[in-house]
């Protein structure tokens, strides 16, 4: 297996065309898909009460979501026909709290192998100030029915 080509490329329309047409936690919350490539994918979800933890800030889980949700989307994108990529590990760094604006997060790959990809996540508020960083690691699997 290897990668797509430019040309082979799915766009963002016809990787969520294979998604089922149900509500999920990103509806939800509100995660917002900017862009996506195979190479760079950028969601953003507005911060309020919604995705506060007990002390009014930011809950972490919200940080993690984006996180794995921007590399998956990438991996997803960047894998050929037949595969598809789940999520083995995700390590998160809380930086710096925040309680009110917009949080964006922006995946770009470390390394995509034959079968493991590598993501690093920069998760940033509405002034550019570094909220958290995550590295995501994605296997490359056979898709179902392949």
């Amino acid at each position: 297996m290897s990668e797509r080509s430019p040309e082979e490329a799915p766009t963002l329309e016809d990787w969520s065309a294979r998604i089922p047409a149900r509500p999920s936690v990103n509806d939800v919350l509100g995660v917002e898909t900017v862009f996506a490539n195979p190479d760079r994918v950028v969601l953003r979800v507005t911060v309020d009460q919604r995705v506060h933890q007990p002390y009014g800030v930011l809950h972490g889980g919200v940080s993690a979501l984006l996180a794995e949700g921007a590399a998956s989307i990438g991996g997803a994108l960047s894998v050929g026909p037949g595969h598809t990529v789940v999520g083995t590990e995700l390590n998160c760094s809380h930086l710096r709290a925040m309680s009110e604006g917009v949080l964006t997060a922006t995946a770009t790959p470390i390394r995509k192998g034959r079968r493991v990809h590598v993501w690093g996540i920069e998760l940033r508020d509405g002034t550019n100030r570094l909220i958290s960083v995550a590295r995501c690691t994605l296997q490359v699997l056979d898709a179902p029915g392949a």
